[in-house]
């Protein structure tokens, strides 16, 4: 982690890392986020809280946590009696989140990553990780979604969110990310993707690979301008 702090640039890809996409600004990260959702981060992290179905006294993982915000609103929800865990692969991440937790004592951040989970088999009622499953690499998904269920006591709930945008907003954003995959030579899948440069993002695609670790039903909910969201649960 020592090597990514010094560096100048928010955002780090190593093809050859086990972590994938690493964000290292928090700053730059929260200004960009708020211009893609139009200023609505806080709107849609309730939404998304209440989506979970957290309750008073649970315990939570965010993973992929970023500068913090979602954890903090699961920490309003669960409330002292619960818990909520930050993970992320980010130091500058985790650092930035920490100092901004200090009037909530019930939540706490630590350097992870979402495909080897430092945690408990069946610890916590609530996983989420929004606009992450990208980041990582692709052989490492199923790993990851694999550890989600691992650490999920019986009859949790896990969360996973990314870019899915809704109403007019679409034509838009196909087009420009259109144009970034064209520019991508260097991706051996942006080919594949030009056609349709939102299917590798879109987060129903990991429906059957849910199925696959145990999860039960993934229900979809779309969320404007720009959000789509999977809610499964642990077969009891």
């Amino acid at each position: 982690m020592t090597g990514n702090r010094q560096q100048s640039t928010a955002v780090h890809t190593d093809p050859n890392s086990e972590i994938g996409v690493l964000i290292t600004k928090p700053r730059g990260y929260l200004m960009v986020k708020s211009a893609f959702l139009l200023g609505r981060i806080g709107a849609l992290d309730a939404r998304l809280v209440e989506l979970t179905g957290a309750a008073a006294g649970e315990r939570a993982v965010d993973i992929g946590c970023g500068p913090g915000q979602l954890v903090r609103a699961l920490a309003q929800r669960v409330g002292p009696s619960g818990h909520v865990l930050g993970i992320d692969p980010s130091a500058e991440m985790i650092d930035y989140a920490t100092a901004r937790t200090a009037a909530l004592p019930h939540c706490r951040f630590e350097v992870g990553t979402a495909q080897s989970l430092n945690l408990p088999d069946a610890s916590v009622d609530v996983v989420t990780s929004t606009f992450v499953m990208h980041h990582i690499p692709e052989a490492k998904r199923g790993a990851a979604l694999a550890q989600m269920f691992r650490v999920l006591r019986p009859g949790g709930r896990l969360l996973l969110a990314d870019t899915h945008p809704t109403g007019l907003v679409l034509p838009a954003v196909v087009r420009l990310m259109s144009r970034f995959a064209a520019r991508r030579t260097d991706d051996p899948h942006a080919a594949g993707h030009q056609a349709d440069p939102l299917s590798a993002i879109d987060i129903r695609r990991y429906r059957e690979a849910l199925r696959e670790a145990g999860f039960g039903t993934a229900d979809f909910t779309a969320i404007a301008p720009m959000t789509g969201v999977l809610v499964a649960t642990k077969k009891a």
